[in-house]
């Protein structure tokens, strides 16, 4: 039995444990939804347009272990945060992780644009919040966690990402203080990763740039998704009196900042 069955047993002798993970067909929330249904959990795999990509995951999730998946496709900019909730709740029977995952990679722009700021914030930090606030009822029966997915450049901004590191910056701070409102029944937690996977769009950051974020690492390599993956389940079932916390995955990164 793994550890994450053998915790939620104890707890929940009913049911496996549930998880919702958003941004999950893709990149790291992939390995985070991979992971999670490996050791065991049932999960739900949110989407916004990689619907190819999230339902031959669920279908493959499923083919293992029969109901264990589900997809939900939403767009975190329209305010859909509890209808989401309320379809995960309504298939699996509860809810006892939430993981606020997808993220938006925007530049800025050479001219201050509304839109591009409205969509840095509206995913990377209004969504985690509206996300978790529909949550904490259930996450409150179940005694259940949140793991949000930020980014060390939340810390220490990204130059050409001014929007993108302050969005991710506020999401730091939206953790610190949802650990507190929801406490002492849900824990709230982040894990912040380094250079882990790339922009999809390879111009997003040049080779200069990309060279010099792994020197000023301490393992002067590129981590994984699934070093995230085990930082989010350490968090989730492991880690019973932490909240409040920032995992840095990041190679070492912050400690040369």
């Amino acid at each position: 039995m793994s550890v994450i069955d053998a915790n939620l047993k104890a707890a929940h002798p009913e049911r496996c444990s549930s998880v919702l993970v958003t941004g999950a067909a893709s990149r790291i929330g992939r390995s985070i939804a991979i992971g999670m249904h490996a050791d065991g959990a049932n999960v739900a795999v949110h989407y916004n347009k990689s619907d190819a990509e999230a339902r031959d995951l669920v279908l493959d999730m499923n083919r293992r272990r029969a109901g264990s998946a589900v997809s939900i496709q939403a767009d975190l900019r329209g305010g859909e945060c509890e209808r989401i909730i309320d379809q995960v709740v309504d298939f699996f029977g509860g809810l006892d992780v939430l993981v606020n995952n997808a993220s938006v990679f925007l530049k800025d722009g050479e001219s201050f644009s509304d839109s591009l700021s409205e969509e840095n914030y509206r995913v990377n930090f209004l969504a985690p919040y509206f996300l978790s606030k529909s949550a904490v009822s259930s996450l409150v029966l179940s005694s259940g966690c949140i793991v949000n997915i930020a980014d060390i450049n939340g810390d220490y901004p990204l130059e050409g990402y001014s929007l993108y590191s302050a969005s991710k910056a506020a999401l730091l701070n939206l953790t610190r203080s949802m650990a507190a409102e929801f406490s002492p029944f849900v824990r709230v937690n982040a894990v912040s990763p380094g250079a882990i996977c790339w922009p999809v769009n390879s111009s997003a950051l040049s080779e200069v740039q990309r060279k010099n974020i792994i020197g000023h690492s301490l393992l002067k390599r590129e981590g994984s998704p699934w070093d995230v993956y085990k930082a989010v389940r350490y968090l989730a079932f492991d880690a019973p009196y932490v909240t409040g916390s920032v995992i840095n995955v990041d190679g070492g990164r912050m400690a040369r900042m």
